[in-house]
């Protein structure tokens, strides 16, 4: 009985590891410290072009935790979304984490979070905040989610945090049941693939709990998305929301929480979609605007009857003039970019 408990995996933390030579010794240092004993962290091998894996293993190597490490490595490069895929199978642990290999954490994330799921009655997410680093002075940013409180997910809960959404899918931890159960999966289209990995959770968790600590350190570096155009990359991002529609209905929360959902669409498979074709290219063409918003229709047809639409103006507006005015949008939209930091 007793070696069983002691031997049981709380969480497992997947990292995929690709070119990342000058942050994973950071980062695989403030998994060493973890506080928290009953931990694994599945390393997956994304194939990169420099010595990633070799420093990892040089940074644990001797070191008591040693055999809480995997590395994990598949035939080919898969991209991010894909190599985390690669490693959920692989995991043991009650709830699954996910950490970017450039990015580190405080000492006590993972004690503290599991702590707080199970004193809440073993929830199928914890949340935390996080910190927005940069390397150069600039102070970092506190990035937090959506106030909900904690317990059951009542409809209330689902609906605001759905329609006050943000992607900081490395500040929850999942039960592995619920991954497994609900078929939660990154998307293989190599773009938003964390926006659906966890807007599918939110959609079926039925429990959450929250521990409001920075704990997770996100770099803001050069070249750590692929900073090169792409100006076709905007049809993964339709196929991907198109998907988590799809899924949606698959799993029986469309019906329920259509406005929400609807809205979720508007906003990242549309606008978001557009922002990310402006930023990516050199001369948008009016035939993509017309292309995203066909798709749009088909996804969303009453759109605009929508009821959180309809109670934002500046967004009414921006609808409008993405479909009626591309020229003006673009200029538009490549502002609120660089506002932003959005860089493709």
């Amino acid at each position: 009985e007793n070696t069983t408990r002691k031997s049981m995996i709380k969480v497992s933390v997947i990292l995929p590891v690709y070119g990342v030579a000058d942050y994973i010794v950071k980062c695989t240092e403030s998994l060493l410290a973890q506080t928290l004993q009953e931990i694994e962290f599945l390393f997956v091998d994304d194939r990169g072009p420099d010595n990633s894996i070799e420093l990892l293993k040089q940074t644990i190597k001797g070191n008591p935790r040693e055999k809480q490490f995997r590395i994990l490595t598949p035939e080919h490069n898969l991209g991010a979304g894909m190599a985390r895929n690669y490693a959920i199978p692989e995991a043991k642990g009650e709830y699954i984490a996910f950490v970017d290999s450039d990015d580190w954490i405080e000492p006590d994330m993972f004690e503290r979070m599991y702590n707080r799921a199970k004193e809440q009655g073993g929830t199928d997410l914890c949340m935390c905040q996080a910190s927005k680093d940069y390397l150069d002075n600039t102070p970092s940013q506190i990035l937090t989610n959506p106030d909900v409180e904690e317990g059951e997910f009542t409809h209330e809960k689902r609906a605001f945090f759905l329609t006050h959404y943000v992607s900081y899918f490395w500040t929850f931890i999942y039960k592995r049941e619920l991954v497994a159960e609900r078929a939660i999966r990154y998307p293989e289209d190599r773009s938003a693939d964390d926006s659906f990995f966890l807007a599918c959770a939110l959609m079926t968790a039925k429990s959450i709990a929250r521990v409001d600590a920075p704990f997770y350190h996100y770099l803001i570096r050069p070249g750590s998305v692929c900073t090169t155009k792409d100006s076709v990359k905007y049809k993964k991002r339709l196929t991907v929301f198109s998907k988590l529609m799809a899924y949606a209905k698959e799993q029986g929360v469309y019906e329920s929480f259509k406005p929400e959902i609807d809205f979720l669409y508007i906003k990242k498979g549309y606008v978001s979609t557009l922002v990310n074709y402006v930023v990516n290219a050199l001369e948008p063409k009016k035939e993509v605007f017309e292309e995203v918003y066909q798709t749009l229709l088909t996804e969303v047809p009453d759109y605009k009857q929508n009821e959180y639409v309809k109670g934002k103006m500046p967004l009414k507006v921006l609808l409008y003039i993405c479909h009626k005015c591309p020229k003006t949008s673009t200029c538009i939209l490549r502002y609120y970019a660089k506002r932003n930091n959005i860089v493709g």
